[in-house]
C-alpha cells in the first residue's frame, strides 16, 4: 500500500494500532545514494574496523535522503500464521518555516531506482514531512518567539500572494467581515497552509484565519480582544503542539515504532539504522559507541537477515544467492521441501499485489520479504533441532529463541568484522592471511594499478606500506591461494603473506634504529676499552 502525505494523518491510527498488535516488524529503505565519493576511498574495504566503517556511512547518510521507507506489519494470527500489512511510505524532508535540507542524488542511485519503476513524482509532491529531535527543538524555540519566517520559495510565493490579497481587502473590511483565499498556487502540502497561517497573523494582528479544505484558508477581521480569546481555543490548527505533530509527519510513526519496542528486522540493515537515527531521532553521533548506545536503547531486538542466512546457508545444500529476492526464491523453491508446519504468511488486502508479482527494490515488498526470510530461516533452525511435535505448535517466542545467537548482529559488508553487535562487543573474524606486495623495476606504481592488475584473478583490498610495498586483503581464501601461485616468479611483483615483523615500516624502522644505538654502543665499548699506556 502506498501512502503519501496526502493519506498520512489518516492512515496514523491503524498504523499505531497494527504496530501495537504485531509480532515483528520488517523494514526496507530506498535512498538517493548509498556511498558518497567525497571524501575519497570511502567505499567499504575489508581494512576497516568497525569504527571506521561507521564513520564512512555516517559521511554518506549525511549527504543523502530517504526516498522510500517500506514497513510489513507481521501479525500472529495463530502459533503457525502470519497476516502481513506492508506499506510503502514516501518522504520528503520537512520545509515548514525556516527549515531546509541539503541532500545529494546519486546518478546511478536515481538510474537503479528508475529502471524498477520509482515513482519520483510521488516522492518530490506527495513526500511524507519529518524532522528529528534537534530539527524539532528549533521549530518550537521559534513558535514560541512567535518570529516566523519563510525559506521555501514555492511556500513563499504561496504566501505572497496571500499577503497582497488580504492588504487589498483588508483596509474597506469592517470587523466581522471574511475572504476566502481560493486557489493559491502549489498549496498541496500542510506546511504551506501553516506557513500563509503564521504569516498573516504575525503581520496582521487583527485578522484571524482558519483552514477551509485541502487549499483553502478564510480569513477573518477581528478585534484584538477577540483575537486573544480565539487563541487560546483548543480548536486553532495553529496551535503549536498541531504544528509541531504536523510538522513531526512520519517522525509520528516512528516514535509509535520505538515505543513499542518490536523485534526490527531488515537486510544489511547497518545504513538503514544510520537513517533512522539521522532523520527521526538525532543527527548521528561522532562517537561510534554512542550510536550503538542509542540504537540498542531504540531498538532492543534486531534481526539482520543476511547475519542470518549467511550462516544457515552453510548447512544445506543451497545455491549460492546475491541478494534478498534470491534468498527468498531459494526459500520457498524444491530446493527447500514444504514442511507441513511451515508458518502461513498471508498477505492482507490491502498488499496482496506483491502475492501476484514481484516488486524488487520496492520499499514494502523488499521488507515484506526481510521478514518473509526471517520466518523460513527460523523455521529451518527449528526443524534441525526439535522434534515434530514442537514444529507444529511454534510459535514467534519459539522462532526468537531459535535466533538468539543473531540477535542483534547487524551484517558488515566487506569489512573488517563480518558484523556488528548492537547488544555487546563487536567479534573479529577470521580471515584469510594478509599478503604483501614488494614491487620491482615498477615505477610509480599506486594502488589502483595493483587493483587492475589482480583483477582478472580475483578481488583485493589495497592499501600503501610504503613506497614499494602495498598490503592486500581478501576475504576468499581461494583467491589468496591462486595469486601465491600465479605470482610465483613475476618479475616485478613480489607476493608473499604479509609478516609483521618483517615487513611493517615500523618494525623496519626499530629495527635500524636499535642496529645503529647497537653498533655505537659496541664502538664506544671497544674505544673506552683500549688498553692506556705507562709513562
Amino acid at each position: 500500500m502506498d501512502v503519501g502525505a496526502a493519506e498520512f494523518a489518516r492512515c496514523l491510527p491503524s498504523l499505531r494500532d497494527r504496530v501495537g498488535r504485531a509480532a515483528f516488524l520488517g523494514l526496507d529503505m530506498e535512498f538517493t545514494g548509498l556511498h558518497s565519493v567525497f571524501p575519497q576511498n570511502n567505499q567499504p574495504s575489508l581494512f576497516d574496523s568497525p569504527a571506521e566503517r561507521y564513520q564512512k556511512v555516517r559521511q554518506s547518510v549525511q549527504r543523502f535522503t530517504i526516498t522510500q521507507l517500506g514497513l510489513a506489519i507481521f501479525s500472529e494470527e495463530n502459533s503457525n500464521k502470519y497476516v502481513v500489512h506492508s506499506y510503502n511510505f514516501f518522504l520528503f524532508p520537512s520545509t515548514l518555516g525556516v527549515m531546509d535540507a541539503e541532500f545529494t542524488l546519486s546518478a546511478s542511485s536515481i538510474q537503479f531506482l528508475s529502471h524498477y519503476g520509482f515513482d519520483y513524482n510521488k516522492f518530490l509532491k506527495d513526500g511524507i514531512p519529518y524532522m528529528n529531535e534537534l530539527q524539532e527543538k528549533i521549530l518550537s524555540q521559534r513558535l514560541l518567539q512567535g518570529s516566523w519566517e519563510v525559506c521555501s520559495a514555492l511556500n513563499m510565493n504561496v504566501v505572497k500572494k496571500a499577503i497582497d490579497e488580504v492588504t487589498c481587502w483588508i483596509a474597506a473590511a469592517k470587523e466581522g467581515d471574511s475572504i476566502i483565499l481560493q486557489d493559491l498556487s502549489g498549496m498541496k502540502q500542510d506546511s504551506q497552509m501553516l506557513d500563509v497561517q503564521l504569516v498573516l497573523r504575525q503581520a496582521l494582528p487583527n485578522v484571524w484565519t482558519e483552514p477551509l479544505g485541502a487549499d483553502e484558508v478564510m480569513v477573518k477581521k477581528v478585534s484584538p480582544q477577540h483575537r486573544r480569546l480565539l487563541e487560546s481555543s483548543s480548536h486553532d490548527s495553529c496551535q503549536k503542539e498541531l504544528i509541531l505533530t504536523s510538522a513531526r509527519g512520519f517522525t509520528n510513526l516512528f516514535q509509535i515504532i520505538v515505543k513499542a519496542k518490536k523485534p526490527l528486522v531488515g537486510h544489511n540493515m547497518l545504513m538503514d539504522l544510520c537513517h533512522l537515527h539521522d532523520k527521526f531521532y538525532n543527527p548521528l553521533p561522532e562517537s561510534y559507541e554512542e550510536f550503538k548506545k542509542n540504537i540498542h536503547h531504540l531498538f532492543p531486538v534486531l534481526i539482520d537477515t543476511k547475519t542470518v542466512t549467511k550462516s544457515i546457508w552453510k548447512n544445506y545444500q543451497f545455491p549460492r544467492v546475491s541478494n534478498l529476492l534470491e534468498v527468498y526464491e531459494v526459500l520457498c523453491s524444491d530446493l527447500n521441501p514444504m514442511d507441513p508446519s511451515c508458518p502461513v504468511i498471508a498477505l492482507a488486502s490491502d498488499s496482496v499485489r506483491y502475492a501476484e508479482k514481484a516488486a524488487p527494490h520496492e520499499a514494502a515488498y523488499d521488507a515484506f520479504l526481510c521478514g518473509s526470510v526471517l520466518l523460513k530461516s527460523a523455521h529451518l533452525l527449528l526443524c534441525s533441532l526439535t522434534d515434530d511435535a514442537a514444529k507444529a505448535n511454534s510459535s514467534f517466542s519459539q522462532y526468537l529463541t531459535m535466533l538468539a545467537e543473531y540477535l542483534n548482529k547487524v551484517n558488515v559488508i566487506r569489512g573488517g568484522v563480518s558484523s556488528i553487535n548492537f547488544s555487546g562487543e563487536d567479534a573479529s573474524c577470521q580471515y584469510p592471511p594478509p599478503l604483501v606486495v614488494c614491487v620491482r623495476g615498477w615505477p610509480r606504481l599506486d594502488e589502483r594499478q595493483i587493483y587492475q592488475e589482480l583483477q582478472p584473478l580475483c578481488r583485493f583490498d589495497i592499501r600503501r606500506l610504503s613506497e614499494n610495498q602495498f598490503i592486500l586483503l581478501s576475504n576468499r581464501f581461494k583467491h589468496v591461494i591462486r595469486v601465491l601461485r600465479d605470482y610465483k616468479n613475476h618479475p616485478k611483483l613480489q607476493i608473499s603473506v604479509y609478516r609483521h615483523w618483517r615487513h611493517s615500516p615500523h618494525v623496519n624502522c626499530l629495527l635500524k634504529v636499535s642496529g645503529i644505538v647497537a653498533l655505537w654502543s659496541l664502538l664506544a665499548f671497544v674505544l673506552g676499552a683500549s688498553p692506556s699506556r705507562s709513562p
